[in-house]
């Protein structure tokens, strides 16, 4: 391979905040590192995204027994990504919780996804020794559903596709708080290897009529007002039209892959080149769209060989 994956350089541990946005929600964040949050009820805990291993896991339950005792008996996936739920195990949570789209995607391609994110970002996988194998929902939802904490209500819902097919996420109606997982990012590039960039921008319309007052996206600070969460929304949908439109354009002028990847980067880079991840983004990013604004409107599974074989054919030059 002529170079590294952008993100094998990227050894720097991050600094974790853990961030009280209501009564018992927190925001669990590490410098543009996959976020989770935390929701406490009356009687127990629910954890949204589970970490990338169970000893990352370890260190976001050691921040919940800081401010509760009650046990963690819920943990949502609010999508299929290996780096989002192969810690799911440390918990021990009576139900884990995925839309149909994400159970569908692991029995697809969750062995493929874990190999080829393992090789792709592996500080992202702290020990991932302890990791037992792939996590499996067992409770599988379709629209959405309600779970009442006690007293507290949480709705968590899949409004379409987007970042993968299976997006899901967690809305506390009487506190505003929304968890998006990487529907939205901010300061962050969004992923969107597995995406659906034509759907994606409607489901940030549907996503926008909940009205969230706060918002922990998948990845970037958590937005305490609703003019933050509004920034957030609108970055992730600019920067989608914007891949989407160049690439479609690109494509349609007879360009090869590494062509329209060359003035895609260019055209994308000033504007969004100091976002997290760019550079590790954005070689997947470009291929996903010239495949769906071509001749493959679903997902093609990214294993670590296609990763290699694509990674050297767009930066070899």
């Amino acid at each position: 391979m002529a170079k590294q994956f952008a993100s094998q350089g990227d050894l720097e541990p991050k600094a974790i905040t853990f961030v009280a946005l209501a009564d018992g929600v927190y925001a669990y964040t590490a410098e543009g590192d996959p976020n989770s949050g935390v929701i406490v009820g009356d009687d127990s805990v629910m954890v949204v995204d589970a970490q990338a291993t169970p000893t990352m896991a370890q260190a976001l339950i050691e921040r919940v027994r800081e401010v509760t005792d009650k046990p963690i008996r819920h943990l949502v996936l609010t999508h299929y990504h290996a780096v989002r739920v192969l810690g799911a195990s440390a918990y021990s949570a009576e139900h884990i919780i995925a839309s149909r789209g994400t159970y569908e995607l692991i029995a697809e391609r969750g062995q493929q996804d874990y190999d080829s994110e393992l090789g792709r970002f592996p500080r992202l996988f702290q020990d991932a020794d302890s990791i037992p194998g792939l996590t499996w929902p067992s409770l599988v939802f379709d629209g959405g559903l309600s779970v009442w904490l006690g007293k507290r209500r949480v709705e968590i819902m899949h409004l379409g596709r987007g970042h993968t097919k299976g997006d899901t996420l967690v809305w506390l109606p009487a506190e505003k708080v929304l968890f998006s997982g990487d529907l939205v990012e901010y300061g962050a590039t969004p992923y969107t290897g597995d995406a659906y960039l034509r759907d994606w921008p409607h489901t940030l319309a549907r996503l926008r009529e909940l009205g969230a007052e706060q918002l922990v996206p998948g990845r970037g600070a958590a937005l305490t007002s609703r003019s933050g969460c509004e920034q957030a929304i609108a970055g992730t949908q600019a920067f989608l039209t914007d891949l989407f439109e160049g690439v479609r354009k690109a494509r349609q002028s007879g360009k090869t892959l590494k062509a329209v990847y060359d003035e895609v980067y260019c055209a994308l880079q000033p504007k969004y080149g100091h976002w997290v991840i760019f550079d590790h983004c954005l070689p997947f990013n470009v291929s996903r769209a010239y495949d769906e604004s071509g001749e493959h409107p679903e997902p093609q599974i990214w294993t670590a060989e296609r990763d290699r074989a694509m990674w050297q054919a767009l930066e070899s030059g």
